[in-house]
């Protein structure tokens, strides 16, 4: 019976064999805590079956549903995909078992490899000699040269001697957009940016404004969204040197992209020369430089832009980011105090890791929403109304 239930673990998943009809179990990457926002964006953009994991969320599909996932969503730091699961206890087993995976239906024999292993709760302890074995079996059974350095990276996760093999077919982490070069102090990854402003209620339709842009992330995010761009247009993705990969297929898929007739105006400024010059570059590079506007201005300079009133979202420095907490309180209170004079009508995410920071401001805030893991710290985002609804409804 143990032998039954052991063989039934290597079908979990998809079929080795990789066509493009059988359905695979992939996992989207998302830092704790934006497990939610991901899983909202995923229905969105109508893949099957999206269910939540701790520092994820898992679909069914096929591997055009791979590389539409790295193309298409925002929000996933990487997207992997689960090729087989089978028991092993000892090293020998988990080579004997790793040799009758069905490698060549999808890696390529041309294409260098690399593996990366862990190991909890299982007889197997060693994360460096599991990936010894999974490395020579490919390497024996399939030809394949491996390369520390390689795209293609397998993935083998050991737990409760249940060893699980994915294939990573993202390469670099996806909030590398391709377009963006120059970044400032503490910048938050386009990932993340997408899904606060998504937990913000932003869909697009409204104007955005960062009123400390950095290397201005929020607001190219957002005309991004707004303009029907595909966040993976720029760049290039491990799947792409799979045995699975369909070259014409890819091509169709990227020749659909979206665009919008009507879209808003977005909004950055920072205190920084620096960072107003490589917010322009970027925005320049993703093509949406005629959508956005950066400028050079102190918190003390900020007014509300002509035209509909729309999202502020702002990610200020914080206590143990940079600067020292007296510094920022008052700069909080400065900023809350101008958003609630000169914004009427516009509604404000702030994010930060100190509650005491949010409640300088004097904004309105609701519950905040997180924590969020970033950067080593918990974050929460904050989030009003509309300024001065609360004002008329009493």
């Amino acid at each position: 019976m143990k032998k039954a239930v052991a063989d039934c673990e290597t079908c979990r998943y998809a079929d080795p064999m990789g066509s493009h009809t059988n359905e695979l179990e992939i996992f989207l990457v998302v830092p704790p805590g934006l497990e939610a926002a991901l899983q909202n964006e995923i229905r969105e953009k109508g893949f099957k079956s999206p269910s939540i994991r701790k520092g994820g969320v898992t679909i069914k599909g096929g591997w055009p549903d791979v590389w539409r996932a790295n193309l298409e969503l925002r929000g996933p730091t990487r997207v992997v995909a689960r090729i087989t699961s089978f028991r092993a206890s000892h090293l020998s087993e988990l080579d004997k078992r790793a040799r009758k995976v069905g490698w060549n239906a999808f890696l390529r024999r041309d294409v260098p490899f690399r593996v990366e292993a862990s190991c909890s709760h299982s007889k197997i302890y060693h994360s460096g000699a599991a990936e010894q074995r999974i490395q020579r079996a490919i390497q024996e059974e399939l030809g394949a040269r491996f390369d520390s350095n390689a795209d293609v990276c397998i993935r083998a996760r050991i737990e409760n001697d249940l060893c699980t093999i994915a294939v990573d077919t993202s390469g670099d982490l996806l909030h590398k957009r391709g377009h963006k070069q120059a970044v400032n102090r503490a910048p938050m990854r386009e990932t993340m940016a997408s899904l606060f402003l998504r937990m913000c209620g932003y869909s697009g339709n409204e104007p955005v404004l960062d009123p400390m842009c950095g290397s201005g992330t929020f607001v190219i995010e957002a005309a991004e969204i707004a303009a029907g761009l595909m966040p993976g247009r720029s760049r290039h993705f491990a799947f792409e040197q799979l045995a699975t990969f369909d070259p014409v297929a890819w091509q169709a898929m990227l020749a659909t992209e979206p665009s919008r007739a009507s879209v808003p105006r977005f909004y950055g400024s920072d205190r920084d020369a620096g960072a107003i010059a490589m917010s322009r570059a970027n925005a320049q590079r993703a093509g949406v430089e005629h959508l956005t506007e950066f400028h050079e201005l102190s918190i003390k300079e900020l007014k509300a832009p002509d035209g509909p009133a729309g999202l502020v979202i702002a990610n200020p420095p914080y206590g143990d980011r940079i600067g020292d907490k007296k510094r920022l309180v008052a700069l909080y209170r400065n900023f809350g105090e101008i958003l609630i004079t000169r914004f009427p009508g516009w509604r404000v995410g702030l994010i930060t890791n100190e509650p005491s920071l949010a409640s300088a401001t004097g904004l309105p805030f609701g519950k905040p929403q997180g924590p969020v893991a970033h950067g080593g710290l918990r974050v929460n985002l904050y989030l009003t109304a509309s300024l001065g609804a609360e004002r008329k409804q009493t």
